[in-house]
C-alpha cells in the first residue's frame, strides 16, 4: 500500500491518521482488538456485516501499517491470531473517543433522514 506524502500540507497529521483508519472496518477491527488477541473467526463473528475477503484485506492493510501484529502458529490446522501493536495501542484514546462520540450521537445518526431524502423533500415542497 502506497502512502501519500502528507509532510508539508496543512492538516497533514489529521489526513495521515484518517488514512490509517479509513473506511468502514479498520476502526471497528481496532476497537475489537482492544479487548485482546483474537483469531480471524472471532473477529468475523463480532462483525457480521463484513465479508471474509474484506476482513482479510483490512487485516492485511492494518498489519502493513504496523497497527496490528499477525502471529501464525505452526499447527494443523493453522492458527492465526491478531493483536494491537504498540502503535495500534497508541490509537486506543482515538478509538475510545470515536466510540463515545458515536454513542452520544447514535440516535441522531441512525434516525436522521438520508441526505437524498432531505433533498427530495425540499424539491417536493
Amino acid at each position: 500500500m502506497k502512502r501519500r506524502n502528507f509532510a508539508h500540507r496543512p492538516g497533514c497529521a489529521v489526513e495521515a491518521t484518517l488514512d490509517l483508519i479509513d473506511g468502514k472496518w479498520k476502526g471497528v477491527i481496532l476497537y475489537h482488538l482492544q479487548q485482546g488477541t483474537q483469531r480471524f473467526g472471532e473477529l468475523r463473528k463480532q462483525m457480521p456485516g463484513i465479508t471474509q475477503r474484506m476482513l482479510t484485506k483490512q487485516l492485511r492493510a492494518l498489519e502493513q501499517d504496523r497497527l496490528i501484529i499477525r502471529k501464525v502458529y505452526a499447527e494443523v490446522p493453522p492458527r492465526v491470531e491478531y493483536c494491537l501493536s504498540e502503535m495500534g495501542e497508541s490509537l486506543r484514546p482515538v478509538i475510545d473517543t470515536l466510540k463515545a462520540w458515536g454513542e452520544r450521537h447514535q440516535e441522531r445518526l441512525s434516525c436522521a433522514p438520508a441526505p437524498d431524502a432531505v433533498a427530495a423533500e425540499e424539491r417536493a415542497a
